[in-house]
């Protein structure tokens, strides 16, 4: 049975790991708070309390590594309202673990926010590959993008980034945040999101091909992973407001939109991976 460590089992961790789990995988799983202990632990998972901190780390993490040949990497920067943590400084701290560890390869959960945005009025439409120059323009995108060159650049193990776009699912959608709201920004700018079950079967995708070739192709790899579908948000958001009968959101047509469209194509011609989710 192959063991995989999955750092921060929230919301799409902890599916992940039900996933895994089903597929035969033994998985070692992390949380930060005690209460969820017990959640992990009824799912099958061997649960560890583990909290990373600019200064110090908190929790086993030599014992939650141990055994495993994967690590999953999957918790955000804190970089909201009064918390400007550095993120760079905690996975740095992670780092010296994992040279010491069984671990081979790691999957580090990424944003789309890597790359920065454009005007609606710009000459030709931005259609950002994983060729595109990142330029990102929020400090959380910054510190993402510090990161993935961090992880890339040690030689004591091959990481693969997933840069993924705005994270749906059946309990989570913007509409429900947006219903009603008015002067919403960017009308014209293009949607890039991905449903909860493609950002697993994506990842899933790149364990299984990892373990059954021999050159560790997939590895060491860039993905854009966003579903290949980018109507504006106003079209968008508009009609899924009419689908669950929610208020509708009215946007702010006065000012300049801007947006990028992200293209998934080497999730579908490198991984081989169908987008379950092609409309959302």
């Amino acid at each position: 049975m192959k063991q995989i460590s999955i750092l921060g089992c929230g919301w799409l961790g902890l599916p992940l790991a039900k996933s895994l789990l089903e597929k035969g995988f033994s998985i070692n799983g992390s949380t930060t708070s005690v209460e969820k202990i017990a959640v992990l632990e009824k799912a099958g998972i061997l649960p560890f309390q583990i909290n990373l901190f600019e200064g110090r780390i908190e929790g086993n993490l030599d014992l939650f590594l141990s055994n495993s040949n994967v690590l999953i990497i999957d918790i955000p920067p804190k970089l909201r309202g009064n918390s400007n943590e550095n993120f760079v400084q905690k996975i740095n701290n992670l780092i010296s673990f994992i040279e010491k560890s069984s671990v081979e390869k790691v999957i580090f959960v990424s944003s789309t926010s890597v790359y920065s945005d454009t005007s609606s009025e710009a000459s030709e439409a931005l259609n950002v590959t994983e060729e595109t120059k990142p330029n990102p323009d929020t400090e959380s995108g910054k510190q993402l993008l510090e990161v993935e060159h961090l992880l890339q650049s040690n030689s004591n193990f091959q990481t693969t980034i997933v840069r993924f776009g705005g994270l749906i699912g059946e309990d989570r959608h913007p509409i429900k945040f947006l219903a009603g709201r008015k002067n919403i920004e960017n009308p014209e700018g293009p949607i890039n999101l991905i449903h909860q079950v493609d950002c697993i079967g994506i990842i899933e995708t790149i364990i299984g091909l990892g373990q059954t070739q021999s050159d560790n192709w997939n590895w060491n790899k860039v993905f854009n992973a966003v579903a290949p579908f980018h109507p504006t948000r106003k079209e968008y958001y508009i009609q899924k407001a009419i689908e669950l009968n929610l208020p509708l959101p009215e946007f702010d047509e006065s000012k300049i939109s801007i947006g990028k469209t992200i293209l998934s194509d080497k999730v579908k011609n490198v991984l081989n991976y169908e987008f379950k989710k092609k409309t959302l």
